[in-house]
């Protein structure tokens, strides 16, 4: 993966420039900017607070395929999942295809 042209691209849809990221990422304009104009790779800590501006995990940033992003809800949610027995889960599971 490019890691530029990703950081890019998250720019792009999002309509966001240098500046925009900066500001977001608590980054030095020069930083990012610098990116593209000497071609260098953005370092771990750089990384992470782009990702941090963007509202993405690295993983997420690293990601092949697209990942959803949870509401505080679904998060919640899940929380709870995983803390339930497969019976609680197979009961839950049929009481929500029900609600369809």
């Amino acid at each position: 993966m490019d890691t530029k042209m990703r950081i890019k691209e998250l720019m792009d849809e999002r309509g966001w420039t240098i500046y925009e990221l900066s500001k977001r990422s608590g980054l030095a304009q020069t930083t990012i900017s610098n990116m593209w104009k000497r071609n260098t790779e953005p370092t771990i800590p750089s990384l992470r607070a782009i990702c941090s501006g963007f509202g993405i995990t690295l993983s997420q940033f690293f990601a092949e395929e697209d990942m959803v992003e949870l509401t505080p809800e679904q998060k919640e949610f899940f929380a709870h999942w995983s803390s339930l027995s497969a019976d609680q889960k197979k009961m839950l599971m049929d009481l929500v295809k029900s609600m369809k």
